[in-house]
């Protein structure tokens, strides 16, 4: 005998949403758009968010990945940088800010100059720790996606 609970799909609990990281992109900017390789190279401006506690040998990395629409082009770029910043602001009262830049040459993973159309791109940032075996992931940013035109 068949039964209409049976087929009836599980659900799955609903979750709790995870906070957001203390490391933050607050801002990124894309200049100049739209791009066009020959014009000289496209700025990625990433204003991040540092945490309240950050160990002095922590290493800010900015990462960047840019695809064409098949895919078959990307270029990958990234920036590490020590997680210096100066303690101007009384503590407590508002989270460390840094300026990151990111610059793309319009070539791809085999040097080639960007063919025209729209790229899809992907910011990431995380704080990087030196331990025994090399630097490890101490935190991680939620990414920022989006697209851009190549003309």
């Amino acid at each position: 005998m068949f039964l209409a609970t049976e087929c009836l799909a599980k659900t799955k609990p609903p979750r709790v949403p995870r906070p957001e990281p203390e490391l933050k992109i607050l801002d990124l900017n894309i200049a100049p758009t739209p791009y066009a390789p020959h014009n000289g190279p496209l700025v990625f401006a990433v204003t991040v968010q540092l945490p309240r506690e950050l160990d002095d040998a922590a290493i800010l990395e900015v990462a960047s990945l840019i695809s064409s629409p098949s895919k078959t082009s990307l270029r990958f770029l990234t920036h590490r940088q020590p997680a210096l910043v100066s303690t101007t602001t009384p503590s407590g009262t508002e989270r460390p800010k840094l300026l990151v830049q990111l610059s793309w040459d319009g070539q791809d993973h085999r040097k080639q100059l960007a063919s025209p159309g729209t790229y899809a791109y992907e910011v990431r940032i995380k704080l990087l720790a030196n331990g025994e075996k090399g630097l490890r992931t101490m935190m991680v940013a939620w990414p920022k996606r989006g697209t851009l035109e190549v003309r």
